[in-house]
């Protein structure tokens, strides 16, 4: 028990950390992106203080650019607070739904790093679940990590997810690697830990090209 808990305490603090820092870095990109358009700004209004004419258009595409970054800070900083508020609790009913398009949001960074694009796909009805948050977006993020190195050629990876009467099934779709020699053994002790923790099974279908997460503890009926 001693072994697995300093497991599940070394995996938590490698993924919290790592997502933290990947989130100051996006803040980062976009507070230079914000602060450049100000230098702009700054420049246009200098030339136009000499009587320099200046283009309407010039301005309204500046204007875009800046909202599209406060946009997109303001995603980054939701999920940075929803991680942050995934370990208020041990366990706690949440929607899955949710949970892989904030995991899509944390690992954008990632991603686009080794030019793969995550897709999930939000099921139609709430797939609701009582488990640990946190621990359940590092199992995903681990195995996210994993699939990323068996990308197919077009380099997308669907998030697919269904729900059964025993289990909720999270599939990582487009894994044509699966059918070469894996870069790395997997699963290894953080995922089959953090499997053991939250009742849930990895499986691998090559068959499919794909990544199965099952999670069969805890779901909410109704």
């Amino acid at each position: 028990m001693g072994a697995k808990l300093e497991s599940l305490t070394e995996s938590g603090l490698q993924f919290f950390g790592k997502m933290t820092a990947s989130i100051s870095h996006e803040i980062k990109n976009v507070l230079a992106i914000i602060n450049e358009n100000a230098g702009l700004l700054g420049d246009l209004a200098l030339l136009a203080e000499r009587g320099v004419a200046i283009e309407p258009q010039r301005l309204k595409d500046m204007s875009r650019t800046v909202m599209k970054q406060v946009s997109r800070a303001d995603a980054i900083v939701r999920s940075m607070n929803r991680l942050a508020h995934s370990v208020d609790e041990s366990t706690k009913a949440i929607d899955l739904n949710d949970t892989l398009e904030m995991l899509a949001i944390l690992s954008d960074r990632f991603a686009s790093m080794r030019d793969v694009a995550v897709r999930p796909k939000r099921n139609e009805v709430p797939l609701k679940l009582r488990t640990s948050p946190f621990f359940l977006l590092n199992l995903l993020w681990l195995c996210l990590d994993f699939a990323m190195d068996a990308a197919n050629e077009d380099k997308i990876i669907e998030l697919v997810t269904q729900k059964t009467e025993a289990e909720i099934q999270v599939c990582f779709k487009g894994l044509d690697g699966l059918t070469e020699p894996l870069l790395r053994p997997f699963p290894v002790e953080p995922e089959k830990d953090l499997c053991d923790l939250l009742g849930a099974t990895l499986e691998i279908n090559t068959a499919n090209k794909e990544l199965i997460v099952k999670l069969n503890r805890g779901i909410d009926k109704n």
